[in-house]
């Protein structure tokens, strides 16, 4: 593992985090996209100012997620459990970032629910990307123990373990890029708003439920952990968005005047 990057010049010698650098390639990567993504849709607006400020935000909620979810660190560690590097808890980014996203949609007058749409691919690409930040840091985010033959040590992690574990990081980079794959796709073609990013929490809720079952974290209700919980939350939301865009489909105007023809 590499946690950091020992730079050696002349008039300073840093210690990179890669967690921090691979956030930050996350956060070139969805911009990247999310700029291609209004290209392509015909929208004149900064993708790139957007989705800094999500990622600001979602940096803030994913820390102050973790600490709501993890009192008893809080009261050992206090406030500066805050500042530390590691300790990000994905379901908090997401609702702040999805705030910040709707809050800039409206702003900008492309609307909310459609900013959310093009962002969808943006977000599992970056979520995908920065998920390589914990595996190289080895922050505590890896699996329980496995006899796999890809399981891995950890033994030079933020949070060691000798034991070969799944490497959990690497199978969300899968699916944040299959997903975001899948629903670029799936954007080529003018669509309800609200249907991509509602497909987006079903997949993402899906996969990170699913990953859960061979991750550390503890279980807090009905055998599944917070975070199985509140991917449930999402699929739920997720499909109750994609049944409302379905019904915001228009009706054909041909089928609309036969109907106006048949009432008379």
């Amino acid at each position: 593992m590499l946690p950091y990057i020992h730079l050696n010049l002349h008039f300073w010698r840093p210690d990179l985090p890669t967690f921090g650098l691979m956030l930050w390639l996350a956060a070139v990567a969805a911009a990247f996209l999310m700029d291609r993504n209004f290209k392509r849709a015909g929208i004149d607006a900064d993708a790139l100012g957007m989705v800094a400020v999500a990622a600001l935000l979602g940096i803030v909620g994913a820390k102050l997620w973790h600490v709501i979810d993890t009192p008893a660190e809080f009261r050992a560690d206090g406030w500066r459990v805050l500042w530390d590097s590691a300790g990000f808890a994905w379901y908090g980014g997401l609702i702040f970032g999805i705030a910040a996203l709707m809050f800039q949609g409206w702003w900008a007058k492309i609307g909310m629910l459609r900013t959310l749409d093009l962002a969808a691919p943006a977000a599992a690409v970056g979520y995908g990307v920065g998920r390589i930040g914990c595996f190289l840091s080895g922050d505590g985010c890896y699996g329980i123990p496995t006899t796999l033959p890809w399981g891995m040590s950890f033994p030079n992690g933020i949070a060691p373990t000798f034991d070969r574990v799944h490497p959990t990081p690497l199978y969300e980079l899968a699916a944040g890029l299959a997903i975001g794959g899948f629903l670029w796709w799936r954007g080529g073609k003018q669509r309800a708003a609200g249907a991509i990013v509602g497909e987006y929490l079903v997949l993402t809720g899906i996969a990170r439920f699913l990953v859960e079952f061979v991750r550390r974290n503890p279980k807090v209700l009905w055998g599944l952990s917070n975070a199985q919980l509140a991917s449930a939350g999402a699929v739920l939301a997720g499909i109750g968005l994609v049944w409302w865009a379905a019904r915001q489909t228009e009706t054909d105007p041909d089928e609309a005047a036969s109907a106006v023809e048949k009432a008379a």
